[in-house]
């Protein structure tokens, strides 16, 4: 049977009737290659004619050497670095993330604040966090409504790209303090958390700013990275208190330079900010 392929597939290429066979390609990683090779008849059949070797050496032999040399890269596979998350929070860079989120298609606004995982537990979940950041002067959009964008950011966790989970404005007093916010601007703020399978830290990342008002579209105002996060950092400082629950909490903050690329590359609205990032613990007193 295998003397029967061999004498098709040399036919089909060649009018000469001699046998010869193709072995299969065999790929191998991780430098994967084709490998092809050629053989003639076993010692108990005749010989094939000097001019026939000669002709199958030129026209089959040879350009099958030349394919075995060409190599076929090998899919690039998800390779994760490992991570310490002894502080409460990674990097996002380690695993291709960024501390700019995603505004527009070449733009972002600095991941400016982060709430580490090693805080009070109730903070780390959604709704304590809502509770705590109500405590130091934010509160939910004017009647729960959302206008603009929604932005996304990449965290390095595993989780890619990943909408904000959380958008807070300045609430000026009780019930409809966030309305003035949006009319007349103010300090506002978007969260995510980083609790993807390859970086479940639980840290809050925060993207705060001060913005104009809305005759102005809510631009960021001039030095407003800066000013939202130095913001969120003072009210977080001064300690606050959930009310009702007789909850208190103080806050640590650590400042971190070599995060953010200071200036104004890659920033929305070419605004510059310093490049630094403050690292906040918050504590149950």
């Amino acid at each position: 049977m295998c003397g029967m392929v061999r004498m098709r597939l040399i036919r089909s290429c060649c009018p000469l009737p001699v046998a010869c066979c193709l072995l299969p390609v065999q790929v191998h990683e991780p430098t994967p290659f084709i490998s092809l090779s050629l053989s003639f008849p076993s010692p108990n059949s005749s010989n094939p004619p000097l001019f026939v070797r000669l002709y199958l050496e030129m026209h089959i032999a040879l350009p099958l050497v030349a394919l075995s040399s060409i190599r076929i890269p090998a899919a690039p596979s998800d390779v994760w670095e490992d991570v310490d998350i002894s502080e409460g929070w990674v990097d996002p860079r380690i695993n291709g993330g960024r501390f700019l989120d995603f505004t527009a298609p070449f733009l972002g606004e600095p991941l400016n604040v982060i709430i580490s995982g090693l805080s009070d537990p109730l903070i780390l979940t959604e709704q304590g966090f809502r509770e705590y950041t109500k405590s130091i002067g934010y509160s939910n959009e004017c009647l729960g409504l959302h206008l603009g964008n929604i932005h996304e950011a990449d965290l390095g966790d595993g989780s890619g790209r990943t909408a904000e989970m959380y958008l807070a404005r300045q609430e000026y007093f009780p019930v409809w303090g966030t309305c003035w916010e949006s009319f007349a601007g103010g300090h506002h703020f978007r969260a995510w958390r980083q609790n993807g399978t390859h970086a479940e830290s639980g840290a809050w990342f925060i993207g705060a700013s001060k913005e104009e008002h809305s005759q102005k579209r809510h631009k960021i105002v001039k030095d407003g990275y800066n000013l939202g996060r130095d913001w969120f950092v003072e009210r977080a400082l001064a300690g606050s208190h959930w009310t009702g629950h007789g909850i208190w909490w103080r806050a640590e903050v650590e400042w971190r330079t070599g995060l953010l690329e200071p200036g104004s590359k890659g920033v929305n609205h070419d605004i510059a900010q310093d490049g630094r990032v403050a690292i906040l613990t918050v504590f149950r007193v």
